[in-house]
């Protein structure tokens, strides 16, 4: 039996998640295959390193820095989310990331983002981490128009989440029996139509196929919801989801509204403990 866990990220919104990875390694929970999306990747990361504490630090401390995210940054620098400050100041000289501990981490990982020019998504492994870069997760987190697209290996990338918002298909596709699905949202919620389609139309007119990506993803996020609780009633899936919703946008900054969703992630991974172990994950 091959297991799986996804983490969708969501912004700020995704120390949800955190607070449930945490609680996962207290327990000693542990996945053959972890799959991250946008903020999911960078939860992973210090999951399977072991860095417990690691992502709350990231959400309530270091955000704090205008630096780390803010109009400021979006008039001098072109982005609202600074990722080279994230992922290489914070994550490799202030708040290290444990590369060793994480590279040698026998569970599979696998981190999403989007081509820029095909709107296709591209899976990375772990071994993107043996230069001690996190231009993966970079690209991962490249939300359109709050940040520019990132460049690999002279090939343009942003968010994950624009092209495989849930990567359940891959996720069944590499092998995994059973699944844990992580949301930062309340699983009964259904997207809708992207508000700003107008905004994402005269910003992003370098990217047409990015435009065209952003218009279908409520239904690509809602065709996967639809899948994961179908593979919950076959007894597949366990979905950890806020069962109530607070107010937290994927910029929120309040740290005890993110306090608030760090401790209910914790909470409802402990509730979930039994079906998780019910499901043999």
């Amino acid at each position: 039996m091959k297991t799986g866990v996804i983490d969708i990220g969501g912004g700020m919104r995704g120390i949800y998640a955190a607070g449930v990875f945490d609680a996962f390694i207290d327990f000693g929970i542990k996945f053959d295959y972890c799959i991250g999306v946008s903020a999911g990747t960078a939860n992973l990361v210090s999951f399977l390193a072991g860095q417990k504490g690691r992502n709350y630090r990231f959400y309530v401390r270091h955000a704090q820095d205008k630096r780390y995210m803010s109009l400021e940054n979006m008039i001098k620098k072109g982005e609202y989310f600074d990722l080279s400050y994230i992922y290489d100041t914070l994550t490799n000289h202030v708040d290290p990331l444990d590369y060793d501990a994480l590279i040698n981490s026998p569970s599979e990982l696998k981190i999403v983002a989007t081509n820029a020019k095909t709107a296709l998504p591209e899976y990375f492994d772990k071994e993107v981490f043996l230069e001690r870069s996190c231009k993966a997760l970079m690209a991962s987190c490249a939300l359109p128009i709050a940040c520019r697209a990132v460049k690999i290996n002279d090939v343009e990338y942003f968010d994950g989440g624009v092209s495989d918002p849930i990567p359940i298909r891959k996720v069944i596709e590499d092998g995994c029996d059973r699944v844990v699905v992580l949301l930062p949202r309340n699983v009964n919620l259904r997207k809708k139509p992207e508000s700003l389609r107008y905004v994402y139309l005269r910003a992003l007119r370098k990217y047409p196929e990015i435009i065209e990506a952003i218009n279908q993803r409520h239904e690509k996020y809602n065709r996967a919801i639809d899948e994961l609780i179908e593979l919950r009633e076959q007894g597949k899936a366990v979905i950890i989801s806020p069962a109530v919703q607070i107010n937290a946008r994927i910029n929120s900054k309040n740290p005890a509204l993110l306090d608030r969703l760090y401790k209910q992630g914790r909470r409802d991974a402990v509730k979930a403990l039994p079906e998780i172990r019910k499901r043999g994950l």
